[in-house]
């Protein structure tokens, strides 16, 4: 064991904590049975078979309000890994759930045998026929495969607001539609084709040549049971009309009947039935939508009313004149969505009755935005609209960005409402859909009920289609509030029925939470065409049993999990995953939802049991060593969640005391540290980098991997001296971070320093900047931020903070700094380390990140005398922090005729010295980038932070360079 390893101790909860009944059971601490983890392991391979307690602990929750913990996790990679698992289970008897990205609402993605996860290794897209058409991987997300298509003005129908986090093959199984979808733009409306493998392991392509015959072939009993329900479907006048009538609104609850009706052969029947099947008929591995026109001309309003049944009650007026969306929210929803970024502060005084409609238009052309804009226009002088706080303006804006904070607000719905429940509570999300014309009655008769069984539940939905969600909150863990919400459910579940004829499940799939209600919507016999139907398509029961089929009553009771309390910031956590695909760490141990699920199930469990330890023993490794400390989760999350700087704090509490006293030594010293570095840097060249590889290798063992960086061969070598320049008539300090002090530019000493760089652009453009000959023995403190060393970090912050205030004359001037991420640090991270004295001179000053500075202030005085062909960019993720992508671009479309940004791109992990540490972290984390970036050349790979330019330069085996050595290339006379 390394000499300094720390102890998974130090991470044990020492928070009181009550025995939960749903904890990992102590007989499963081992995890998976050995017999069936050797089996899979020799079908599939080790590397593909997840067994820990860990592992089956953070594949047991999803955004649902169940927990189940499946006996195993497995992660094929292609379609003989898909038919070998189920070609095993029906041997053995076993059951099988699929689980992509895990923000279904009702239980569908959870299983209690065998768990399939099928994001890893499911990700790509092909635009098809200029855009027309696309060909996708089922565990893309619907945002990284719109993001592809926006290049060709094209989209795909569903749009659900976990678009961000949710996969297209979630998608296709749940028929998930979204704000804009409604019955026509949704997967079963718009999907061309599908490839999906039946439980037997035969594949079946639908677009496929000859498909039906060679389904016949291998599926001759299948085909014949398909057909004969078609045929006693079409018999029966009467269901033939109430399947129709059922469509006409919104509905995923139960199969899709209407598949009988418009397929005339078994695979087209199949491929209708496919869709929102909820992985219960068999496993989408591709798809193929016939996309839609984005239309890019958007005018967009957020319109408040004195009640919700008021805004109800306009909903048909706004689709009648074209509205492509219109959202309806609550006040418990508008109050609560104060807690994501941008939104008005001002929402939280608002009555509690207010209720506001999100309405939007979109057109192809000028004309058509200014026809939908006086349409509106005219409709809003009728209405009854309220302003009862000074944000609001009810009026119609073209304007991007608040655009963008209206969707921000709507999407945050049960993010937002859910992160600010009672502590200790679970949240159940509900989505229901009635005609459009009885949305004003179904408000009230909702209200009404959740009053009556003491909820006061918040309410959003997709109101242009009948379509409502509310969320409910009630402790798990007290069977008193289990019946409360069990009685509503079931008044509800009649209300909907009875009363409107409406959907219990409109776009979020029956799943464990309606599965009990089907019959009470569709009836006795249509609900025994769906059994028939599982029956013939899935006859041995393989495939995720009880999640839209079940005969207990009391089905949507079991499993409901509880929610102990944890760390103050993620304990508002509802587990959506909306941060998983920003997470660096995501295909390489776990995800911030993971982290947080992990302490969550420590603090069900007694103090000591066998569960928490191998949970700890894990979380050292899997959570806290290989989280990049990013934060990138915290723009993901809709109410900010910073799993990243929970994963420092837990860094901090592994220090001993004498690593935190060493730490400050170092902050202390760290003038003389910096020159023995570059010392250091200067002698490894002449060394080389094998042997400087092996004695790092070595000491990292004998000491601590997490503290004893590894050299890597694309370290460069020592910087060059910094320029000399004269304070007299200085625009501008220029703070050079200490990584480019330390570190040469990708040329080393055979071209212009970024520091050289700088300087000449700013004087070029009249606007010289001054370098303070006492920067050495500063730097933002993120070195020590980023590794929980607080007593260091406070040391830094606060000797740069003061520095700072000097050299910049007491604020009068800006400070210019040339790594995006120590701008973050200076500007933002230092903040909370401070005195009170030098938090009020930070406050006044100006910290600004050098792309900022180049194209704000420089580009406009410069000339631009040459251009390159092409380049592709790699935004970092404190630029996302900093909301300094888009001058990253402005500069590099100034000096490219072509500029491209990755649809992959992410953050590269290197994180400081983290690449370094963990170089399977970056490797992991660039892995879909650089394969989109190696996929062409181009001329320039640029960036604007050295560290994170050495990672891409590992993930990629091209060189990266900053985008102001690009400016001052193409600026130099």
């Amino acid at each position: 064991m390394p000499l300094l390893e720390p102890k998974p101790e130090a991470l044990r909860p020492d928070a009181v904590r009550s025995v939960s009944h749903d904890r990992i059971p102590e007989a499963r601490a081992a995890g998976a049975p050995e017999a069936l983890r050797e089996d899979l392991s020799a079908l599939l391979g080790p590397e593909k078979v997840l067994w820990k307690v860990s592992d089956l602990a953070k594949y047991a929750s999803d955004a649902s309000p169940y927990r189940f913990i499946p006996q195993i996790v497995v992660v094929p990679s292609d379609t003989n890994d898909i038919s070998a698992i189920l070609s095993y289970a029906r041997d053995k008897g076993r059951e099988i759930v699929f689980r992509a990205a895990g923000t279904s609402l009702n239980g569908q993605a959870q299983g209690e045998d065998i768990l399939v996860d099928v994001r890893h290794h499911w990700t790509g897209i092909e635009v098809l026929d200029n855009g027309a058409r696309a060909r996708i991987l089922p565990g893309t997300t619907v945002m990284r495969a719109n993001a592809t298509l926006a290049r060709y003005g094209r989209i795909l129908g569903p749009d659900p607001a976990s678009a961000i986090a949710c996969t297209v093959g979630g998608v296709v199984a749940n028929n998930a539609s979204g704000m804009t979808a409604g019955t026509t733009r949704n997967s079963y409306r718009t999907l061309a084709s599908l490839t999906f493998v039946l439980p037997t392991g035969t594949i079946v392509d639908t677009a496929q040549p000859g498909a039906d015959e060679l389904l016949a072939q291998s599926e001759p009993e299948l085909c014949q049971g398909l057909m004969e329900l078609k045929r006693k479907i079409e018999a029966d006048p009467e269901l033939t009309a109430r399947i129709r009538a059922k469509y006409e609104i919104k509905n995923t609850n139960g199969y899709r009947l209407d598949a009988f009706l418009d397929g005339a052969t078994p695979v087209q029947i199949l491929r209708g039935l496919m869709v929102g099947s909820e992985g219960t008929f068999g496993f989408i591995s591709e798809v193929v939508f016939d996309t839609l026109p984005l239309d890019r001309r958007v005018s967009s309003a957020l319109l408040f009313f004195p009640s919700l049944t008021d805004a109800a009650a306009a909903v048909p007026l706004f689709n009648t004149i074209g509205a492509i969306a219109v959202e309806l929210m609550d006040g418990n929803t508008l109050r609560a969505s104060v807690s994501v970024q941008g939104v008005p502060q001002d929402w939280a005084q608002l009555p509690h009755e207010t209720a506001a409609l999100l309405v939007e238009f979109r057109a192809p052309d000028e004309l058509t935005q200014e026809n939908h804009e006086q349409a509106a226009g005219e409709l809003l002088q009728e209405l009854n609209l309220v302003a009862p706080v000074t944000s609001i303006t009810n009026t119609f804006t073209r304007d991007p960005k608040t655009i963008s904070g209206y969707w921000k607000a709507r999407k945050a719905f049960v993010t937002a409402v859910g992160g600010s429940r009672p502590p200790g509570t679970t949240l159940i999300t509900e989505d229901f859909a009635v005609p459009p014309s009885l949305l004003a009655e179904a408000c009230e008769a909702l209200l009404r009920l959740q009053a009556e069984h003491g909820f006061q539940a918040a309410v959003a939905g997709h109101a242009a289609h009948g379509n409502l969600h509310f969320l409910l909150a009630f402790n798990a863990a007290k069977q008193p509030d289990v019946e409360r919400y069990a009685a509503f459910m079931d008044d509800f579940c009649k209300l909907t029925v009875e009363r409107f004829d409406g959907s219990l499940k409109a776009e979020h799939a029956t799943g464990r939470n309606i599965a009990p209600f089907l019959e009470l919507e569709w009836g006795p016999k249509a609900t025994e065409l769906m059994w028939r139907t599982k029956q013939i398509i899935d006859p041995a029961g393989v495939l995720a049993p009880r999640v839209v089929l079940d005969r207990d009553p009391h089905a949507h009771l079991r499993g409901l999990k509880t929610i102990p309390q944890v760390e103050l910031v993620a304990d508002p956590c509802i587990e959506c995953g909306f941060c998983e695909p920003t997470c660096p760490s995501q295909d390489l141990t776990t995800t911030p939802r993971q982290r947080i699920v992990l302490r969550r199930e420590m603090m069900r469990q007694p103090s000591n049991s066998p569960v928490e330890n191998e949970l700890l023993d894990s979380y050292g490794y899997d959570a806290v060593d290989t989280c990049a400390g990013d934060s990138t989760c915290k723009l993901a999350c809709p109410v900010g969640i910073d799993t990243g700087a929970m994963m420092k704090d837990f860094r901090h509490q592994r220090h001993s005391p004498r690593e935190e006293r060493i730490a400050a030594l170092t902050a202390e010293k760290f003038k003389a540290l910096e020159l023995t570095t570059r010392v250091a840097v200067a002698a490894a060249e002449k060394i080389g980098d094998q042997l400087l590889a092996g004695v790092t290798r070595i000491t990292r063992k004998a000491v601590r991997p997490d503290l004893i960086p590894e050299w890597l061969p694309e370290i460069p070598g020592a910087a060059q001296k910094l320029p000399s320049t004269p304070r007299t008539g200085a625009r501008a300090v220029y703070y050079p971070a200490c990584v480019n002090r330390i570190f040469a530019g990708p040329d080393g000493h055979r071209a212009t320093s970024l520091p050289q760089a700088l300087v000449d652009v700013s004087a070029r453009a009249g606007k010289p900047v001054w370098i303070p000959e006492d920067v050495t023995g500063t730097c933002c403190a993120t070195i020590w931020h980023s590794k929980g060393y607080n007593e260091g970090n406070a040391l830094m912050a606060n000797r740069m903070v003061q520095a700072a205030w000097k050299w910049t004359d007491g604020g009068t001037l800006p400070l210019i700094v040339d790594a995006s991420s120590c701008t973050l640090g200076i500007a933002h991270e230092v903040v909370p380390y401070l005195t009170e004295e030098n938090k009020r001179l930070h406050q006044k000053m100006s910290i600004v990140d050098s792309i900022v500075w180049a194209a704000d202030e420089l580009l406009p005085e410069l000339t631009i005398l040459r251009k390159i062909r092409s380049a592709v960019l790699h935004p970092t993720c404190s630029m996302q922090h900093l909301n300094d992508v888009e001058h990253l671009n402005t500069v590099a479309q100034a000096c490219a005729d072509e500029t491209v940004t990755p649809d992959d791109a992410g953050c590269c992990a290197f994180a400081g010295d983290r690449g370094m540490l963990h170089k399977e972290l970056t490797g992991s984390a660039t892995a879909k980038e650089a394969k989109e970036v190696n996929s062409r050349e181009y001329d320039a790979y640029l960036s604007a932070n050295r560290m994170c330019e050495i990672g891409m330069d590992r993930a990629t085996g091209r060189e990266y360079r900053s985008v102001i050595l690009e400016l001052d290339r193409a600026t130099r006379p």
